[in-house]
């Protein structure tokens, strides 16, 4: 990095930017290889499910519309509910497939985007293959993380059906309800998304120290204060262009019509560029914020220390400890 670690907790939103921008660049070998083997694969599906889920979405409610156009026993009413059913269950078949393979991807990108930039703060010498063996035994970690996280927004989920439907009952529709529920809907965006940022930065927690899972939820939620805004509006803004990029390649490539054939091809092809280009700066900005938060609580994660423990002995990964992360405080 070209920051000190003293210096980086006087970063904001731009100096983020600035710094996740600088490292990528710097290092645009090592990335251009990840990028190659593990977010190319992620960009491509998520941008075929967008494709082939709404091509048969589109298909079962064409069959639908034709049969409630014909008759009820007849043989061809019978073909054509066989027909729906089996679309439906490739269809959710499909999305089974489709988020266990965006999890394995996502998780593997993350494990090989944060150890590679902490090679980078750590002057470390990185190399693909390096990245590659640390990737499989940090990826277990980052899967117990995922779970917790998991759970931690079923719970929400279930906290907040339960909210709503106490309000539909003790409130209901009327003026004052329907602001009481505005007020609620923003509490809850509010909460979705803390939570949401807090999971990003316990993943970088789970690869970088001896936690994980709800301990590395615990750590990030104390790492995360004093900073807590400029992560989540750095996390919108993201989220923000990933919405943009989904919306307009369904619009404009699924469904270009009257698009020609040509075209569509051409803006498939720019929104590929740009979602991977996204997916990459994002997990460079996560693993930043985890440094800047480190510095701004004055935890100076000493280098040589950091380099030992991204070291792979005998094929083993060798997580952070405690004491090697909770370092003495410096002054400024």
């Amino acid at each position: 990095m070209d920051v000190e670690q003293e210096e980086l907790q006087f970063l904001g939103f731009f100096g983020i930017i600035k710094e996740s921008v600088k490292i990528i660049y710097s290092w645009r070998k090592i990335f251009s290889q990840i990028t190659l083997a593990l977010i190319l694969p992620l960009t491509f599906i998520f941008l075929a499910h967008i494709e082939v889920s709404d091509f048969l979405f589109f298909k079962i409610l064409r069959n639908e519309d034709k049969l409630d156009r014909t008759r009820a026993g007849t043989p061809k009413y019978e073909k054509l509910s066989d027909v729906i059913s089996s679309e439906w269950i490739v269809f959710w078949l499909l999305k089974v497939a489709y988020f266990t393979f965006l999890l394995i991807f996502s998780l593997l990108c993350t494990s090989a985007v944060v150890y590679a930039v902490a090679c980078v703060y750590s002057a470390k010498q990185i190399t693909f293959k390096r990245v590659l063996s640390v990737v499989p035994k940090v990826w277990k970690r980052l899967m117990v993380t995922f779970i917790w996280n998991f759970v931690i927004v079923f719970c929400y989920n279930v906290v907040a059906g339960v909210v709503l439907f106490m309000w539909a009952i003790l409130i209901g529709n009327n003026v004052f309800g329907l602001v009481i529920l505005l007020l609620l809907l923003i509490i809850y965006v509010m909460g979705f998304v803390y939570i949401s940022v807090v999971w990003h930065l316990a993943s970088v927690v789970s690869v970088l120290e001896d936690s994980y899972g709800i301990q590395a939820m615990v750590k990030s939620k104390a790492l995360i204060k004093g900073k807590t805004g400029v992560a989540v509006a750095i996390f919108l803004i993201l989220n923000i262009c990933y919405f943009i990029i989904q919306l307009a390649f369904e619009n404009l490539v699924v469904l270009g019509y009257p698009l020609s054939t040509p075209n569509r091809i051409l803006l498939a092809i720019i929104f590929f560029l740009f979602l991977f280009k996204l997916i990459l700066f994002g997990l460079v900005i996560q693993t930043v914020i985890y440094f800047v938060c480190k510095s701004y609580h004055h935890e100076n994660i000493d280098k040589s220390s950091l380099s030992d423990h991204l070291e792979v002995y005998l094929g083993e990964y060798v997580p952070l400890k405690s004491k090697d992360v909770q370092l003495e405080q410096f002054d400024v």
